[in-house]
């Protein structure tokens, strides 16, 4: 029995339990790793999967049963509902959503999993040998995986939605070092299943080494306040990291505290700041046309002219705040419950070009990429990948890899210029309530922000 055979059994089955709402999800998924540390082959491996879940909600509690056979689903169900009774003195409810019947499929044009692994390890054998033909490296790490999934959601509404997806990563970093010096560079890139995009990057990859042994013996940036300006991968990281996750809604719902520091309609940055999520912007990382609950993807403005003015739902969490359904609620398989995430959050361009966004800088930084970061509520710590002094209006000499803090609502406020460049990074993976990696992409303008703390000597 497949996946849509199953589906179509489930839907006639979950229809005759005494429940307020049943969903379900059926999959199948197939994917490859390689990975290099050093000079060496690590691993390598193709795995298959077909599984599923029912969820049920029973006076207010949550029921999850997953599984990974599609045989007796009748007991899965009934499981479920079982469990939901449990617990059914909670207060969960969801919003109202007409049911929807589609198939979307045939936009993945090739399954990067069936490509032969040899194809792939030539790929990674020439990228690796690249890495290290750049001295002074003490280790690297080439990390390659894909993946493709046929997914069925179904709910007792009588939706029955199928869908295909297709994931391409690749993240390759090098660590230099001299004497007690060490110092890192990466690169990471994604793709909807297109094998392609990450061909073709020798060069590329040689750069990034040598970044890594050039910081060796760059100077360290003197610690303080600055104009600085972020390049497109690392304001959108920020924007993901220290602002995305602030506007997921169950975050919101479960802390009082963050509640009122998330008012709708309260400023947040100038006119010119519009920040977006959403899952309708096609051939992204984090697009799909339904979510895990099947609510059709949208495009969500969580601050607009600089006014807060959205932010991102289940059907759970827009019933208890009385809000929209956005269409944010994704599993990264069916082993886990959806719940609020993120798609493709980014901030969006204007008109400042780069050339204009350094002119009149006296003293500043510039930074580039990232490799690590942290964030708790408001405030957050982000260490960018490359960093270079700006002095009166130009780029000047390169400097280690410096450290960003501070608060984000301040912040999202300093932010006087903003590019018009938008560019999207495909390379991420989110996690969450141990889900992780999602895809997701992030991405922004070049984006310039009075008194930044930069941390130094």
């Amino acid at each position: 029995m497949n996946i849509r055979e199953a589906g179509h059994l489930l839907a006639g089955i979950i229809s005759k339990y005494d429940a307020e709402y049943i969903e379900a999800h059926l999959e199948e998924s197939q994917a490859s790793h390689l990975t290099y540390r050093g000079k060496q082959l690590e691993s390598v491996d193709k795995t298959s999967a077909v599984g599923g879940n029912v969820r049920a909600l029973v006076k207010g509690g949550w029921g999850f049963v997953s599984f990974n056979s599609l045989d007796e689903l009748p007991d899965k169900a009934k499981k479920a509902v079982e469990q939901a009774k449990f617990v059914s003195t909670g207060d969960a409810k969801i919003n109202s959503f007409s049911p929807i019947v589609d198939r979307v499929v045939g936009e993945v044009k090739k399954n990067p999993v069936d490509l032969p692994l040899a194809e792939k390890k030539q790929l990674l054998d020439e990228y690796n040998e690249v890495v290290w033909s750049v001295p002074k490296l003490q280790t690297s790490i080439v990390g390659y995986s894909d993946g493709f999934r046929k997914y069925i959601y179904l709910n007792s509404a009588g939706s029955f939605i199928e869908q295909e997806r297709a994931d391409v990563t690749l993240r390759v970093s090098a660590v230099a070092s001299d004497g007690g010096e060490v110092q890192q560079a990466g690169i990471s890139l994604g793709s909807r299943g297109d094998f392609n995009q990450i061909k073709g990057l020798h060069s590329q990859i040689k750069q990034m080494a040598q970044n890594a042994v050039y910081m060796l013996a760059a100077p360290q940036a003197k610690g303080g306040e600055y104009t600085v300006v972020l390049d497109p991968i690392l304001a959108g990281v920020f924007i993901h990291e220290a602002f995305g996750h602030l506007s997921e809604a169950d975050h919101v719902y479960e802390n009082p505290q963050l509640r009122d520091l998330m008012t709708l309609g309260k400023r947040f940055g100038g006119e010119e700041l519009n920040v977006v999520d959403g899952a309708a912007v096609p051939e992204l990382r984090g697009s799909y046309q339904y979510d895990d609950e099947g609510i059709p993807a949208q495009k969500t403005y969580l601050i607009r002219e600089g006014i807060l003015t959205g932010r991102l739902h289940s059907r759970e969490t827009a019933s208890k705040m009385n809000e929209k359904l956005s269409g944010n609620a994704r599993a990264i398989s069916y082993r886990f419950p959806p719940i609020v995430r993120m798609t493709n959050t980014y901030i969006e361009p204007r008109s400042t070009s780069f050339d204009e966004m350094i002119s009149g800088i006296k003293e500043g930084v510039y930074v580039k990429n990232w490799y690590g970061g942290t964030t708790s509520m408001e405030m957050f710590t982000f260490s960018a990948g490359e960093a270079y002094m700006i002095r009166n209006s130009r780029i000047a000499e390169t400097l280690r890899p410096v450290v960003l803090t501070g608060n984000v609502f301040s912040t999202l406020k300093n932010i006087d210029a903003i590019g018009n460049d938008l560019d999207m990074n495909q390379g991420g993976g989110c996690g969450k309530g141990g889900q992780s990696p999602l895809p997701v992409s992030n991405g922004s303008p070049h984006i310039r922000i009075q008194h930044c703390l930069i941390g130094g000597k």
